[in-house]
């Protein structure tokens, strides 16, 4: 097996450009076995938190829905059979992702797009819910990222974020760093024979907000916190957030 991923997590992720070229290389590495990965890595319970995060999405006719970092497509494709009216666009950074996203399509209202979520392309205000899973850790600067959401999101818009949650206390971060370092690096030897394509994991929750400070960011980019769900012990969180007017405190 050819190994193109061999970037140092702890170098690259430190700057917002060197992290895109990071995720770029990454993802295309993981994507044949990215599924299997999240399951394993998640001890089975991937699939359960999705189909949570999809029970909790509001009732809608026909809303337009953009999947961010959408992976091979799993979220997107529950978001279709969820809305059936809707309109469901995947987004995705590497063309990898998306190829396998494409061959895996069978839904008419279901379209793929190649594109940075930090910058989206789609009009102000013109998107009724943004989901993601295991996305906005990888975002370059998530700052800019929310704000980009919070622009294509309608006012009163939804935005569903699943991710791994990193805690406030030093203790914490330090046994969770411990803890996804040993299994993330186990994971990425059996898929990969390469412990730095799912190691890398430990390293971007070593530069995450804790769950604080993300909330505190939630506020100050134009999210309104709806509710919170921690899973495996507060390993993960799934976020529903609602799009407000920013207010400009300067």
């Amino acid at each position: 097996m050819k190994k193109r991923f061999n970037l140092k997590a702890r170098e690259f992720l430190k700057s917002s450009d060197n992290k895109k070229k990071f995720n770029e290389a990454h993802f295309a590495e993981s994507a044949p076995r990215y599924d299997l990965a999240t399951r394993c890595l998640s001890l089975g319970q991937d699939r359960i938190w999705k189909k949570r995060l999809i029970n909790e999405l509001p009732d809608l006719p026909s809303p337009v829905c953009v999947d961010i970092a959408c992976g091979t497509g799993d979220v997107t494709f529950l978001l279709a059979d969820r809305y059936p009216g809707g309109s469901i666009i995947g987004v995705d950074l590497t063309k990898e992702m998306i190829d396998l996203s494409l061959k895996r399509n069978t839904k008419p209202n279901v379209t793929f797009q190649q594109r940075d979520m930090s910058h989206l392309e789609f009009g102000d205000h013109s998107v009724d819910i943004i989901t993601g899973s295991y996305a906005i850790r990888n975002a370059p600067d998530l700052a800019v990222t929310l704000a980009e959401f919070n622009r294509v999101l309608k006012l009163g818009g939804h935005a569903f974020f699943l991710d791994f949650s990193k805690p406030a206390s030093q203790f914490g971060q330090a046994l969770q760093y411990a803890v996804m370092k040993c299994w993330g690096s186990f994971w990425g030897i059996v898929l990969h024979g390469n412990p730095q394509v799912h190691g890398y994991i430990s390293e971007s929750l070593r530069l995450f907000p804790n769950q604080v400070e993300l909330e505190r960011l939630f506020k100050t980019h134009g999210f309104e916190i709806q509710g919170s769900t921690a899973f495996l012990f507060g390993m993960t969180m799934l976020y529903h957030l609602k799009s407000v007017p920013v207010i400009n405190t300067y």
